[in-house]
């Protein structure tokens, strides 16, 4: 069973190393949610995931087991509604219900603390069987995409136009 908290700055770098080992390189592999054929370099740095603990309207939840760090979720207030991101699971413990763990619980604080009326995030459209994960908890397609962002300090793609599609859920109430 995984406890919760959110993260302080100290935490910053064991995200950062869980973020991009369950997403890019080849330790990604041992996981579902690699996007090693894709994408190149790092998903996030150190720095912007302090930058992210350190603000006002948002936090990220981590979850912890056995004293490690193995799953995130990064949660911004913005407007009415909660924007997920950096979710995570380290990529040896996929598959054991933490990220729908990470997810549950991030809906669960975000709807209590900012009384937000939804949720949304964005997701790589060739990731078929990442946005099937999410619609099985509750969130639909929007229909809005944009492309994928630019940044070739940290990554490179290595397929072309890629893009992201947001996927929305309405808290019921």
């Amino acid at each position: 069973m995984l406890s919760f908290h959110k993260a302080e700055l100290s935490d910053a770098a064991a995200i950062t190393e869980l973020v991009n080992s369950a997403y890019r390189g080849e330790a990604s592999r041992d996981g579902w949610t690699t996007e090693a054929d894709l994408l190149d370099g790092l998903r996030i740095t150190t720095p912007e995931v302090a930058t992210l603990i350190k603000r006002e309207d948002a936090f990220v939840l981590i979850g912890v087991l056995r004293d490690q760090v193995i799953a995130s979720i990064a949660c911004e207030h913005l407007e009415n509604t909660a924007k997920f991101g950096l979710i995570a699971v380290k990529p040896t413990l996929q598959n054991k219900g933490y990220g729908r763990e990470m997810i549950k619980a991030a809906e669960a604080i975000t709807a209590r603390e900012w009384r937000v009326a939804g949720f949304y995030m964005s997701v790589i459209t060739l990731r078929t069987e990442l946005i099937e994960f999410y619609e099985r908890l509750g969130f639909e397609r929007s229909g809005q995409f944009e492309d994928f962002p630019q940044n070739p300090a940290l990554w490179q793609p290595k397929v072309p136009a890629l893009a992201l599609e947001y996927l929305v859920k309405l808290i019921r109430r």
